[in-house]
C-alpha cells in the first residue's frame, strides 16, 4: 500500500494538501467523477476532489482560487482549528482576543478588526456540511471529524447561500457509511495538553446508516496570572456531533446532524507590552498615573510582573472567563431527479456567550468588572438545483436566514477609577467613580433572502463562459439601552448637562446613559463574470470579474458622541460594502501530474468599507461600526507542489498582499496623536512631533494611504516528508520525517495603524517522526521548534493613557500522538 505523505497542490492558488496518516479515509468522489474531471486520461497524480462550484469535480478545473486542507493534515501538523488553519493558508488571516471577538479574513478582508459587534455581517463565510455559522465564534472551535476544508478566496455571493464578499470557509465533515468504521486518535504533551478524537459510523438497517464522533482538547494556559495564581489563557474544549443517513433510494438520501460544542477556559487576559507617548500630558499618561496611585496608597508600591511580554506574566484582577456554547441541528436532502440534483438544507444553530474581562489590562482596580453575555439563535433554509451536461452546467438557489442577537452587558469601575480618569480634587475622590456601573440591553433582529444562480457554458472544449448573478434582500433592526447607576446603586441622568467640573459631570464623561433604536433594509442586485480556457490538457488559465457588496450594519454598541458630547444618532446604520473584484490566474501540472505550480493575481476596491472604530474612553462607547471612504486589496499569490515519488513530497506557497485604506478621512486617532484637546475651531493639530504630549490632538485622523490592519505583506509556508518502508514489531510500515513551517512579515495590530502597534514578523518551524501503516499511525512532534518569540495581538487600552497590552504566541510545544482505524 502506498501512504501518502504531506501533499500540496494547488489550484490557482489553491492549495491541497492529503497527509499521509488516513489518507484513505479522507472524503474522495467516486471513481467516475474523477474520471470525467480528468477527461478520460490516466494520471499518476493524485485527483483533488472539490465541492466549491456545488458539485464534485477535480480542484485544477476550478477557475477560482481555492486552499483545499485534508482532514488528516489539519491532524498531523496540528492545526486543528480555523485559528491555527493560517499557518497552512498564507492568504487566511486570523485573530483572536476570545471567541467573540475574533476575525476571521481573507486577503486582509472580511470582518472589521476590533471588538466585534453583533451589527454586520462577516465578510468570509464559514460553512460546516453547506451550513452557514454566522458567528465567528465557531471558527475558534476544535475541527471535528472533518474530511476536507476548502479556502475560497474572492467573493462567493452566486454559488453560496450567505453571501460573502471576501471568501468562504466550506467545512465537509465524514458522513455516515454502510460499511462499518471507526477511527481514534490520543495525543499528550508537554503543559498538560490533552486531546482525544474518537468516531464511528455503520449501518442500523440496510438504508439507515449513522456517524457518531467527539472530539475533547484541553491544555494548561501560556500566562501565569500571578494575582490569582493561576494559569490563564488555556484550553479547554468539548465537541460532539450526531448524524444518521436515511436513503430510501439510490436517487435520494436524507441526512439529519446534530452537533454540540463548548468551551470553558479560564481565558482571555493579556500581558504588558510597552507604553508609548499620547498627546496627554505627562501626569495624564500611564507612568505617572501608576506613581499617583501607588503615591496616594501608602505601601502599595504597584508594578506589573514584569515588562518584557514573553516571561509571561500578568496581575490581573478581574475574573476571567471564555464560556462558548454552539450548536444546532440540520436536515439535508438530496435528490437526484435525473436531469439534475435538487439539494434541501434546512438549519437552526445556537450561540451561548459567557465573558468575563479585564478591561483595563492591569491589576489595577480600574475597570472593575466587563462582560457582555449574548445569546444567538439562526434558522436557515437554502434550496440549490445542480444540472450538468455536456455543453452547460448551472446552479440555481434560494437562501433564506432569520436570527435574533440578545446581550446584556455590564461594566463596573473600580476603585483606582478615580485617580486614573479624572484630575484635580477629584482624582483623589475615589467614591465619584468607584461602583458606576453601566448595564447594557441590546438586541439585534436580521433577516436576509436570496436569489443566486451560476452558469458554466462550454462553448468549446476549451473555452468556458460562466456568468453568475444574486439577489439580495435584508433588513436589521436593533435595539440599546444603557443604564448608569452611581455606587449608591442610584440612576443617574445626563440630561439637561451637568454643570461643568461637579461629581456628576465626571460620572458622565465616564458612562452615560444612552437608548437607540435603529432599522433600514435593502435590495442588491451583483455579478460576476469568469472566463477561463485550456490551453492544454494540464493548463488552465481564468479571468474574473465580481460586482459584490456587504449588508448594511447597525451599531449595536452604543452610539458615539459629537463635540458637544450629546449622541450621535446619524451613526445608528452603516451603510453596505460596494465591491469590486478582478482576478487572473493560471494553473499548471507536469512530470506526470505530479508537480503543481499556480499562481493569480487579485485586486479588490470596497467603497464604504465598513471598519470598526473606538475612540479610546472607558465606557462611552466601547466600539462601533463606521464607513471608510474605500479600501484596496491587491496581490499575487504562487504554490507549488512536487511528489516525485511515494517516498518524497514538498510544498511551497507564497503570498504578497497589499492591502491599504484608499480614503479613510474620519477614522480615530493612534494613540500617539490621541489624548490632547483642540482649542477653538480652526485648531490645527502638531503631527510633526507624534508622541509629544501638549500637542493639540483631533478628535479623528485621516489615514488614508495606511495599510489595513491584521495584514503581512509577505506570507510564506512550507513542508517536506520523506519515508522509507520499514518493519517494527513485526509490522509493516513506513517511518517518516517532516517539517513544515510559515513566515509573515509584520503587520499593525489597530484600527488605525499605531508605531506602538506593529507585530514584528515572525517564522515558526514545526518538526514530526513517527511510524505508520495499515491503520495506524504513531508520531512525536515538536511545534515552534526554535522557541520563537512572537505577539498574536496587541490591543490599545483604553483611555489614551499609552498602555499597550498583548497575547504572546504559543511558546515551544511537543508531545505524541497515537491514530488508529478500522
Amino acid at each position: 500500500m502506498i501512504v501518502r505523505s504531506l501533499l500540496l497542490a494547488t489550484a490557482a492558488s489553491a492549495s491541497i494538501l492529503a497527509p499521509a496518516a488516513f489518507a484513505q479515509d479522507a472524503s474522495t468522489a467516486p471513481a467516475e467523477a474523477a474520471e470525467q474531471a480528468d477527461q478520460g486520461e490516466p494520471s499518476r497524480g493524485e485527483v483533488i476532489i472539490v465541492t466549491a462550484r456545488r458539485r464534485q469535480e477535480a480542484a485544477q478545473e476550478v477557475p477560482l482560487a481555492i486552499s483545499v486542507i485534508r482532514g488528516d493534515s489539519i491532524e498531523s501538523t496540528g492545526n486543528f482549528n480555523i485559528v491555527k488553519l493560517q499557518q497552512l493558508a498564507p492568504t487566511l488571516q486570523v485573530y483572536t482576543s476570545n471567541p467573540r471577538n475574533t476575525s476571521v479574513n481573507i486577503r486582509g478582508l472580511g470582518v472589521p478588526f476590533g471588538l466585534t459587534s453583533d451589527g454586520f455581517e462577516q465578510g468570509v463565510g464559514i460553512y460546516v456540511d453547506d451550513v452557514y455559522n454566522s458567528r465567528v465564534a465557531s471558527a475558534t472551535f476544535d475541527f471535528l471529524d472533518v474530511a476536507q476544508v476548502e479556502v475560497l478566496r474572492g467573493p462567493q455571493g452566486t454559488l453560496y447561500g450567505k453571501n460573502t464578499t471576501a471568501g468562504a470557509i466550506n467545512i465537509t465533515t465524514n458522513q455516515p457509511t454502510f460499511d462499518f468504521e471507526g477511527r481514534a486518535e490520543l495525543t499528550v504533551g508537554n503543559l498538560n495538553y490533552k486531546q482525544a478524537k474518537a468516531a464511528i459510523s455503520g449501518p442500523l438497517t440496510d438504508k439507515i446508516a449513522a456517524r457518531l464522533a467527539i472530539a475533547s482538547t484541553s491544555r494548561r494556559g501560556t500566562i501565569y496570572n500571578v494575582a490569582s495564581g493561576q494559569w490563564i489563557n488555556e484550553q479547554d474544549n468539548l465537541g460532539l456531533r450526531g448524524q444518521i443517513l436515511f436513503q430510501p433510494t439510490e436517487d435520494l438520501s436524507i441526512t439529519l446532524s446534530g452537533d454540540y460544542s463548548k468551551q470553558d477556559p479560564e481565558c482571555c487576559g493579556t500581558v504588558f507590552v510597552r507604553v508609548g507617548r499620547t498627546q496627554r500630558a505627562l501626569a495624564r499618561q500611564y507612568d505617572a498615573l501608576v506613581a499617583s496611585i501607588n503615591a496616594a496608597n501608602p505601601g502599595r508600591n504597584y508594578a506589573v510582573p514584569s515588562r518584557n511580554p514573553y516571561d509571561r506574566l500578568t496581575d490581573l484582577d478581574s475574573s476571567l472567563n471564555a464560556g462558548n456554547k454552539i450548536g444546532g441541528a440540520s436536515a439535508k436532502v438530496k435528490w437526484d431527479l435525473g436531469s439534475g440534483t435538487l439539494t434541501s438544507v434546512t438549519a437552526w444553530r445556537f450561540w451561548d456567550w459567557k465573558p468575563e474581562n479585564d478591561r483595563d489590562f492591569t491589576g489595577l482596580s480600574i475597570v472593575s468588572l466587563s462582560q457582555n453575555p449574548s445569546q444567538q439563535d439562526q434558522y436557515s433554509q437554502e434550496f440549490r438545483y445542480n444540472y450538468t451536461s455536456d455543453q452547460f452546467d448551472f446552479v440555481l438557489g434560494a437562501f433564506g436566514f432569520k436570527q435574533r442577537i440578545d446581550t446584556q452587558g455590564t461594566e463596573q469601575q473600580g476603585s483606582d477609577a478615580s485617580r486614573w480618569s479624572l484630575t484635580g480634587a477629584q482624582a483623589a475622590n475615589a467614591a465619584i467613580l468607584n461602583g458606576l456601573t453601566a448595564s447594557n440591553t441590546q438586541y439585534l433582529k436580521s433577516t436576509s433572502a436570496a436569489l443566486f444562480g451560476q452558469v458554466s457554458w462550454k462553448v468549446t472544449d476549451a473555452l468556458t463562459i460562466q456568468p453568475g448573478a444574486r439577489v439580495n434582500y435584508d433588513k436589521k433592526s436593533g435595539f440599546y439601552e444603557r443604564i448608569v447607576t452611581n455606587g449608591a446603586g442610584q440612576v443617574i441622568s445626563c440630561t439637561p448637562t451637568p454643570t461643568a467640573g461637579s461629581v456628576l459631570a465626571a460620572q458622565c464623561g465616564v458612562y452615560q446613559p444612552q437608548v437607540s433604536s435603529s432599522s433600514d433594509s435593502a435590495w442588491n442586485f451583483t455579478y460576476d463574470f469568469n472566463v477561463n480556457y485550456k490551453f492544454a490538457r494540464d493548463i488552465l488559465g481564468y479571468a474574473t470579474y465580481a460586482k459584490s457588496f456587504k449588508t448594511l450594519g447597525i451599531n449595536q454598541n452604543g452610539l458615539p458622541l459629537n463635540a458637544d458630547n450629546t449622541v450621535n444618532y446619524d451613526a445608528g446604520t452603516v451603510k453596505p460594502e460596494s465591491v469590486n473584484h478582478f482576478e487572473i490566474g493560471l494553473k499548471t501540472q507536469f512530470l506526470d501530474r505530479r508537480a503543481t505550480f499556480n499562481l493569480s493575481a487579485f485586486r479588490t476596491e470596497i467603497k464604504n468599507f465598513q471598519a470598526t472604530v473606538n475612540g479610546g474612553q472607558f465606557g462611552t462607547v466601547r466600539g462601533y461600526l463606521a464607513n471608510a471612504e474605500k479600501v484596496r486589496s491587491q496581490g499575487i499569490e504562487a504554490d507549488f507542489k512536487v511528489t516525485p515519488n511515494e517516498r518524497i513530497s514538498a510544498y511551497a506557497n507564497a503570498a504578497y498582499t497589499d492591502a491599504k485604506y484608499k480614503k479613510f478621512t474620519n477614522a480615530p486617532c493612534p494613540p500617539e496623536l490621541s489624548g490632547g484637546t483642540l482649542q477653538g475651531a480652526n485648531a490645527t493639530p502638531d503631527y510633526s512631533q507624534p508622541g509629544v504630549p501638549g500637542a493639540l490632538s483631533p478628535r479623528q485622523c485621516d489615514i488614508s494611504g495606511q495599510a489595513l490592519p491584521g495584514v503581512s505583506k509577505w506570507a510564506f509556508s512550507y513542508g517536506v516528508e520523506v519515508n522509507a518502508p520499514v518493519t517494527l514489531l513485526a509490522k509493516e510500515g513506513q517511518a517518516y520525517l517532516g517539517v513544515d513551517g510559515n513566515y509573515r512579515s509584520e503587520w499593525n495590530s489597530n484600527a488605525s495603524p499605531s508605531i506602538y502597534t506593529e507585530v514584528k514578523g515572525y517564522a515558526l518551524t514545526n518538526f514530526r517522526a513517527g511510524f505508520r501503516g495499515d491503520g495506524f499511525d504513531v508520531f512525536g512532534w515538536v511545534r515552534n521548534a526554535f522557541d520563537v518569540n512572537y505577539i498574536d495581538l496587541l490591543q490599545v487600552a483604553p483611555g489614551n493613557v499609552g498602555l499597550i497590552a498583548g497575547q504572546p504566541g504559543d511558546p515551544r510545544t511537543w508531545g505524541m500522538t497515537i491514530k488508529g482505524s478500522f
